[in-house]
């Protein structure tokens, strides 16, 4: 007799045993052995360029993005998650290799990967996107002029004894030293960056990174220009397998580490889960996040165990992963061992890539970590949420990460006090009811007739209490909770008496899907201060908002006229009618005599 697998366990199970229960074929090992490679070619210049930023050698980031890559495809909770070092770890890692060494880090990368695996365990998953989108965009934007401030040193070509860890003494370190300026450096890095640049614009589908480093080194080496390069300064990239080493833990130093250790520990749970999400709303899929936090936790772990770096989720590898024709785990393990087989036959030549060329990608990926359309997006949005985003930005620039993300967490917890102690007669929580015509999930004593208002073709979720960063996460299940996708979609916001930024952010993500599946969007019931915030942030423009209703008669009317004009587009033109012609026209009898001669012509032989 089958003993029935236990509910706990069966929440833990990878994607990839999922995958392989449903059948693998031929043809999906082609598509995800092109993906792999694919992304292997864009991950092998990123992963060095990371560990250099990070204080440490070039060949950590490689054994990083194939330990970890490859047990976060294994064991995670995505279909196409691709795991591998990031730049949001790059300033705590700098600072704690300065502070307390590299063993000390490799001892906070074991503590992080435990606590992941804790959290993932007890199911913890979806408190970590219960973040405030004001701290997520204000550390992310710190980070990313953070890794720009660290690559002045190698674009300018500077002679620094040892880069200090601030802001600010950083660039006195810069200024005192500007007499070692390079131009050949700072010469090949901005056409390493313009190659990166006018392939993304002309040529997406190419790998920017790798021909721009290829380019790079070539003309380094033919031009003989007096730049550094992996092999001058960090010495030859060794062709072998990573080393497994269990390291000395002093206990007497987990005290000291343990903050850091919670800040790699969160950054890898909400980048791998924001990742996650951002890969489901590509693919249509839907993640496990429990699933992905423990495999986070051991792909971290092993990586400390095998002297790498911290690991999480990159959600530019996997986009690509997914542009390549991904689908499964199988892409992002085989990007593994690609990546294991470039640095085991390619070493000797990857000592001669310029810290140059590796500084241009750098830049780019800081340019696309700034999220500059967002941040200005959150600097209109109520001043509570613009003080968050500015003091989190502020503090990760200025000193530290996990300083930066504890006060700009408490600000805005603050804030959130402060308004709901401004907002009356509260008695629910966020609640998501569909409301269509064929499940009506609205209480019998609330409009029973309901179902039969909602003409067919639009779905309608009616949103009560506010919407604010404790309960964004629940908008992500409106789409997948119908099972035949909708024309037109009416979000009843009468109940909604307050909105934040991460509301709005949320609502922006759903109005974003809504427009790639082609649906429209009616907004119902707007209160004074969510219909303020979604003018100020331009989302009642959105091109997936087709209309507003005072209540929801009045959305349905729209709704209507919006079904009825699609369907007066999607019409065929009728036919023209054949004019009749007039005998006494002497054109008519021409014609007609024509077409006595064509009718009396024999048949061609």
């Amino acid at each position: 007799m089958n003993k029935r697998p236990s509910p706990y366990l069966s929440q833990f199970t990878p994607k990839l045993v999922s995958v392989l229960r449903e059948g693998y074929r031929l043809d999906d090992f082609r598509r995800d052995l092109f993906a792999g490679l694919t992304v292997a070619v864009v991950a092998l210049p990123l992963a060095m360029a990371l560990a250099i930023a990070s204080g440490t050698s070039p060949d950590k980031g490689l054994h990083t993005a194939i330990i970890a890559g490859f047990l976060t495809s294994l064991l995670g909770g995505s279909r196409v998650q691709i795991g591998g070092p990031t730049a949001a770890f790059i300033p705590v890692v700098f600072n704690v290799i300065q502070q307390h060494g590299y063993g000390g880090l490799i001892l906070c990368t074991l503590m992080a990967g435990l606590i992941l695996i804790a959290a993932g365990l007890l199911r913890l998953g979806a408190l970590m996107r219960y973040m405030p989108q004001p701290v997520i965009t204000g550390f992310t934007a710190g980070i990313a002029v953070t890794i720009f401030t660290s690559q002045v040193k190698d674009i300018l070509g500077l002679e620094l004894a040892q880069m200090p860890g601030r802001f600010v003494e950083r660039w006195q370190a810069y200024a005192a030293n500007i007499d070692t300026f390079n131009p050949a450096s700072l010469l090949l890095a901005a056409g390493c960056l313009a190659i990166i640049v006018l392939l993304r614009r002309y040529r997406p589908t190419w790998p920017g990174f790798l021909i721009a480093v290829g380019a790079g080194s070539a003309v380094a080496l033919l031009l003989t220009l007096p730049v550094p390069t992996i092999e001058s300064v960090h010495g030859a990239i060794p062709a072998s397998l990573p080393q497994f080493q269990i390291p000395a833990i002093p206990f007497d130093r987990i005290a000291a580490l343990l903050p850091a250790a919670l800040t790699i520990a969160f950054l890898a749970g909400v980048e791998s889960l924001l990742s996650a999400v951002v890969a489901d709303g590509m693919t249509g899929g839907r993640h496990r996040s429990n699933v992905e936090l423990v495999a986070q936790g051991v792909a971290n772990s092993a990586s400390a165990l095998f002297g790498g770096l911290p690991a999480t989720g990159a959600i530019a590898r996997t986009a690509t992963n997914i542009r390549s024709g991904g689908r499964t785990p199988v892409a992002g393990m085989l990007h593994a061992v690609f990546l294991l087989l470039f640095m085991l036959f390619l070493a000797p030549l990857i000592g001669y890539i310029p810290l140059a060329a590796l500084a241009a990608i750098l830049l780019m990926v800081a340019w696309n970590m700034s999220e500059i359309d967002r941040f200005r997006s959150l600097m209109r949005s109520p001043l509570g949420d613009r003080v968050v985003l500015l003091v989190t930005f502020g503090l990760t620039v200025a000193f530290d990460l996990t300083v930066a993300i504890q006060a700009g967490v408490v600000i805005a917890a603050f804030v959130f006090m402060h308004r709901m102690s401004t907002v009356g007669g509260l008695e629910r929580d966020l609640g998501l009811i569909e409301e269509d015509r064929d499940d009506v999930l609205v209480p019998p004593q609330e409009e029973p007739d309901q179902r039969d208002r909602v003409p067919p073709g639009v779905t309608a979720f009616r949103i009560s209490g506010p919407l604010f960063f404790a309960v964004t996460d629940r908008l992500d299940t409106i789409l997948t909770r119908v099972a035949k996708k909708p024309r037109i979609l009416i979000l009843r916001m009468r109940l909604v008496p307050m909105v934040d930024a991460s509301g709005a952010s949320a609502l922006e993500t759903l109005f974003d899907r809504c427009q790639r599946l082609g649906i429209g969007v009616v907004l119902s019931g707007l209160q004074p201060q969510p219909a303020r915030l979604l003018l100020a942030m331009g989302l009642n423009r959105h091109p997936a908002v087709h209309g507003e209703a005072p209540d929801f008669e009045v959305a349905i009317q729209v709704a209507r006229r919006l079904l009825q004009a699609q369907d007066e587009e999607s019409a065929p033109a009728p036919a023209m009618p054949a004019a009749t012609p007039d005998p006494a026209d002497p054109a008519h009898a021409s014609a007609a005599g024509d077409d006595a001669a064509s009718n009396a012509r024999p048949p061609d032989k």
